[in-house]
């Protein structure tokens, strides 16, 4: 890379600031980026003397979190912009062919959502045309998707053409402002450790823009673009029958489904996956069923946000007499699901709920078609640590193979490949946010065929005479009520949650961890943070160690679990509880009280909201 920074008073718009890193940087970008509004932003914040604001954007790189890259829109090394995503794609290239000699032959997977920043001249799009530009300027056949699409169609069309791996341009439920860069690596699921951390190292060797990156032009000429949508699209659909057990009772429900697309790419794809299981189409959320990169009939972007932001859903469904409401976010990987009861009040499943009856329905149907038990030996399911165990309590009855991982799927996927290659069936997967894969078709989330098998499994029991919620009872009777409790606070300090953790590890000023809270007795402690667990004999975590995020789970003398841990893709504290009750047991409003309690103490008293300026979570 070039170095001119003595040529600093000549090329920027007003003298050097006095930081030799800061304005290397301002030169850097300056001299690179070819978006006018994007280049425009830092020449005025120089103009203005902005220096702080500058460092925050010049002076530091974004890092592969849960789910790729993703940061806000705008000018800045540190923000998702042209110039950053054609260093992502230099990078990513260089890593690649060192992994692949046939990456020529192989290639590489495009897609992208429906975002955008008008003031940056940033969209999802022209992100996706980018990196498409990028690789094909170094002979790297592209197969870019010529329209938005879910993001698992990234993942299924790596595994589907044998491409060296895939790029999602996406920011998924987060807010407007923000955008990502998600890759997924040849078997199909995300990139995860050594591969994250060689790319960025790569991105670093890579940051001086190849002139060919910039030109979207050869996309129209080039004979390695090729446009993959319709035989993936043809192919997806098709596959995703391999989930659909009672086609000819779908054609004949008589239930009725509203489905929202959340502003986002879903809306063609569900209705394409009812007609591939038999259903009529749901009825779609008309304010909500086109792209819109401002998101604006929600306050924000995320279905899992319950009631609040599916207000016109549920009022739509009332209105048709539809039972059921599904709500996939904006990149179409998560999916919310809300019932009718006792005339028009709503029940607003949880993902751990959704995941026991997901669970249940994909064993159940394993079984119609597996008798022998021992079939039943070869089926694995997944969670990740910070979810519902229902899973556990359905394996440790049901005679299958149970697995957990860290938060986030491309922990999830990477198992899920290690597992089929030893000839499990891996039938179902999830996260407690909403995120479900039925099936092994994609080794991702996937909000598109959680939504056509959510309504399979409604209609199958509405046969039967019975709800979803009633079916959820019927699992908390056979395998233990679990109740568990998600929620977060929201804080934009980093030094702020290094020193609410530190606290964690130090506590009343000594090396070590609290023995109770307010109260509550803890009887085990798991720092994946540094890969402490007391409860092994070795006080070493069984889970990855992840000294770049924060994890401690807490288990309570009275059987509650709980957990802290910072978002990978959000500037948020989320902490999850949970307690288990053994079958049989009814009376749960006592447990409920508890799980209240020990949370609300676990958030006060480890948290510290108020006197950390932390933002609570608004219902």
């Amino acid at each position: 890379m070039g170095d001119h920074v003595g040529d600093l008073n000549a090329n920027l718009p007003c003298h050097s600031t006095g930081d030799p890193q800061l304005d290397k940087a301002i030169y850097q970008w300056i001299t690179w980026d070819k978006n006018p509004r994007t280049r425009a932003q830092v020449e005025v914040l120089l103009q203005e003397g902005r220096l702080e604001e500058l460092r925050r954007r010049l002076c530091s790189r974004m890092s592969f979190g849960t789910a790729g890259l993703r940061a806000a829109m705008g000018a800045g090394f540190s923000l998702i912009n042209d110039l950053t995503v054609i260093q992502s794609t230099q990078g990513l290239y260089k890593y690649l062919a060192t992994c692949f000699p046939d990456l020529e032959s192989r290639g590489l997977v495009v897609g992208y959502d429906t975002r955008g920043q008008e003031a940056s001249s940033c969209n999802s799009e022209r992100l996706g045309m980018l990196t498409a530009a990028a690789m094909l300027c170094k002979d790297v056949p592209v197969y870019l998707f010529s329209s938005y699409v879910p993001t698992p169609f990234v993942p299924y069309a790596v595994k589907k053409l044998g491409a060296a791996a895939g790029v999602m341009i996406t920011a998924s439920h987060n807010p407007k402002e923000d955008n990502g860069y998600k890759v997924y690596w040849e078997n199909g699921a995300q990139i995860s450790s050594p591969h994250d951390k060689e790319i960025l190292r790569c991105i670093e060797e890579s940051t001086e823009p190849w002139t060919e990156s910039w030109n979207v032009n050869q996309l129209d000429s080039s004979p390695l673009r090729r446009d993959p949508l319709k035989e993936i699209c043809r192919c997806y659909m098709e596959e995703l029958k391999s989930v659909c057990f009672h086609r000819e009772l779908n054609t004949n429900s008589p239930l009725k489904f509203v489905h929202s697309a959340f502003h986002g790419v879903g809306h063609k794809y569900v209705q394409l996956a009812f007609r591939a299981f038999g259903f009529p189409p749901p009825i779609p959320v008309p304010e909500q069923k086109d792209p819109d990169p401002e998101f604006s009939t929600v306050s924000c972007p995320n279905p899992e946000e319950g009631e609040s932001v599916l207000e016109l859903s549920l009022r739509l469904a009332e209105k048709e007499g539809a039972g059921i409401v599904l709500a996939t976010d904006p990149d179409a990987d998560r999916l919310a699901v809300a019932e009718q009861y006792d005339n028009c009040k709503w029940r607003v499943f949880t993902g751990n709920e959704l995941a026991a009856l997901l669970g249940w329905w994909m064993l159940f149907n394993w079984r119609e078609t597996h008798p022998d038990p021992d079939d039943t030996q070869r089926v694995c399911m997944m969670a990740t640590t910070v979810s519902s165990k229902i899973l556990q309590a359905f394996a440790q009855m049901e005679g299958f193979q149970y697995e957990e991982t860290l938060p986030g799927f491309k922990w999830t996927g990477n198992k899920i490949y290690e597992l089929e290659k030893k000839g499990k069936v891996v039938l179902f997967a999830f996260e407690e946010s909403i995120g479900f894969m039925c099936g092994s078709m994609v080794r991702d989330k996937d909000g598109v065929s959680a939504a056509v098998v959510v309504a399979e499994m409604a209609a199958y029991l509405h046969s039967k005479n019975l709800t979803l919620r009633q079916q959820l009872a019927n699992i908390f009777e056979i395998y233990g009520t679990h109740i568990s409790k998600t929620s977060y606070v929201i804080c934009r300090d980093p030094p702020t949650i290094k020193r609410i953790f530190t606290r964690l590890r130090n506590w009343e000023g000594e090396a070590g961890y609290p023995k109770s809270c307010r109260g509550y007795s803890i009887s085990h402690i798991r720092d994946v943070t540094t890969g402490y667990d007391s409860s092994r004999p070795n006080q070493k975590s069984v889970l990855p160690v992840t000294k770049n995020s924060q994890m401690v789970t807490f288990t309570f003398k009275n059987g509650i679990v709980a957990t802290l841990r910072t978002s990978g893709t959000e500037p948020k504290i989320k902490f999850y509880t949970e307690f288990c009750a053994p079958p049989g047991k009814r009376d749960i409003s006592s447990m409920e009280e508890e799980l209240n309690k020990v949370t609300d103490a676990l958030v006060e008293e480890f948290l510290e909201p108020d006197k950390n300026n932390l933002i609570r979570r608004s219902l």
